[in-house]
């Protein structure tokens, strides 16, 4: 929960799109790109748990209401996992990218 609720994080885009747009959400390519270079590339045929599973377990415990956005995991090649550890400077541009939503830019300022 930490890692996704800090305060100026979370950017989300480009867009948001619907269930009728998307197509199959459990099969999507999912990149992520640091300076150019992937550092994340997987499918979200890869999670462990699929949407229907997470939002019946979720909803034990608070109500969801349209709108609402559910952040999950992330594929491997998180930076404070890697040999060398891989950490965000001020002046890098992260890009994410998944297949059938687009690709969002972002890039790391210090504060």
């Amino acid at each position: 929960l930490r890692g996704k609720t800090m305060n100026t994080f979370c950017p989300i885009g480009p867009a948001i799109v619907t269930p009728d747009e998307l197509g199959d959400a459990h099969k999507l390519g999912i990149r992520c790109r640091l300076n150019g270079e992937s550092v994340q590339d997987s499918n979200t045929d890869q999670l462990v748990f699929k949407t229907g599973e997470v939002i019946e377990w979720l909803t034990q415990f608070i109500t969801l209401t349209p709108g609402d956005l559910i952040l999950t995991g992330t594929p491997p090649g998180v930076g404070c996992f890697r040999k060398p550890q891989l950490w965000l400077k001020a002046g890098d541009v992260v890009e994410c990218e998944i297949d059938g939503i687009g690709c969002i830019s972002n890039k790391v300022v210090d504060e």
